[in-house]
């Protein structure tokens, strides 16, 4: 059951690194934190091309609005949360916070987005209506890393790095409703929520992932590469995308017993983070080498 490769790499103009991934799979677009640019990265879902990059500045999360296809990001220079049109290549919009932005979420339900603070104690809210931010919710630790929001109750979950912990945030309120201590978890990194399941997916740098149930008791675990960055879940066919370590991991979520590793394909090392196309089935990694900053999709054969 291997992963192959859906189309060679394709170079990426500046050399320079990478952070978060995501796709727009009704649009058709893959959209990459490409952080020494400076600049989203925009890439044709179907070939593979580069279409232009943005510049926002220092950039790490993206997440989009599937009404729209904007895309939002953060700029850690100018400690704003920016918003971006990918067809006119223009920042429309920013919203000023006060720190610097790491991972994004966005629940179109109530067209909230919430920024976490890189390596800080707090998440920020911000409307996507007017651009402008509306409140903060207080995190214990120090160090949030990647935050889902339930598409159904649309309470938040946010993973401590330090604390191994999960916290769940109330939406209206903006406080921590209950913490889902992590102990199978060291170094909390990717975190994905399959709501089909109720499964809260956590990866660690210990080389474990696990489910824990919205309760927080633990529904399964298994072994995958140490180090992973990011995980990219998609919601319909419940497989999830891992990279980190040199690995890509293909994992396939279950109602009961939790996630199963199903394939694996050496990538290159520096190839720590990942979008899986919903349309498609593609698995898209982004990395920067020696020889240059690249772009590549993988496609799963059962």
């Amino acid at each position: 059951m291997p992963l192959l490769p859906a189309i060679p790499p394709q170079r990426v103009p500046i050399d320079s690194g990478f952070d978060y991934v995501t796709v727009d799979a009704q649009r058709r677009r893959v959209y990459a934190a490409h952080t020494g640019s400076q600049a989203l990265l925009i890439v044709d879902a179907d070939t593979g091309h580069i279409l232009g990059q943005v510049k926002v500045g220092p950039l790490h999360g993206v997440a989009v609005d599937p009404a729209t296809g904007h895309v939002f990001t953060g700029d850690g220079e100018s400690r704003t949360v920016s918003e971006v049109d990918p067809e006119s290549k223009a920042v429309l919009r920013s919203a000023a916070v006060d720190g610097n932005v790491d991972a994004i979420a966005y629940d179109p339900s109530n067209g909230h987005i919430y920024a976490d603070e890189d390596d800080g104690t707090r998440i920020f809210v911000v409307d996507a209506k007017t651009m402008k931010a509306i409140g903060t919710v207080a995190l214990p630790g120090h160090k949030p890393e990647y935050l889902s929001v339930d598409p159904q109750s649309h309470y938040i979950y946010q993973n401590i790095s330090d604390l191994s912990e999960v916290v769940v945030i109330d939406p209206t309120a903006l406080k921590i409703t209950r913490t889902i201590p992590t102990p199978d978890i060291k170094g909390n990194h990717p975190l994905q929520y399959d709501p089909a399941y109720g499964h809260i997916l956590v990866g660690g740098q210990n080389g474990v992932l696990a489910a824990y149930d919205k309760t927080g008791a633990l529904v399964g675990k298994v072994a995958i590469q140490a180090r992973v960055d990011q995980c990219n879940l998609d919601r319909t066919s419940h497989r999830m995308a891992c990279s980190g370590s040199g690995m890509l991991t293909l994992l396939q979520d279950n109602a009961s017993g939790g996630p199963t590793v199903i394939a694996q394909i050496p990538v290159p090392r520096e190839a720590h983070t990942v979008g899986i196309d919903p349309a498609s089935g593609h698995i898209w990694i982004v990395w920067a080498d020696p020889d240059g900053d690249f772009t590549q999709s993988f496609e799963f054969r059962p």
